[in-house]
């Protein structure tokens, strides 16, 4: 399995009407909590315990709620919030 993230519980409902540019942001930095913690957890599913807490992430222009799911070896984005 391959670390991935995605938005949950959709794309259209998390970010639809946010501006391209944040929507850039916020993959971008999907992608690089992603490989951060495909480094933390190299076998995701094995991972034992309970799941790390969501965070609020700030990029420019917003934030978005991200949860890690090590055993899914997923993050996903949960919510958007813009300027």
């Amino acid at each position: 399995m391959s670390w991935r993230w995605e938005y949950d519980p959709s794309e259209e409902h998390v970010i639809g009407g946010a501006p391209p540019a944040l929507v850039a942001m916020v993959e971008k930095r999907a992608d690089e909590l992603v490989r951060a913690a495909e480094a933390l957890y190299l076998d995701g599913t094995l991972f034992q315990g309970e799941n790390p807490k969501s965070e609020h992430v700030r990029v420019p222009g917003g934030m978005f709620v991200f949860l890690l799911v090590p055993r899914h070896e997923c993050g996903y984005i949960l919510q958007v919030t813009y300027l």
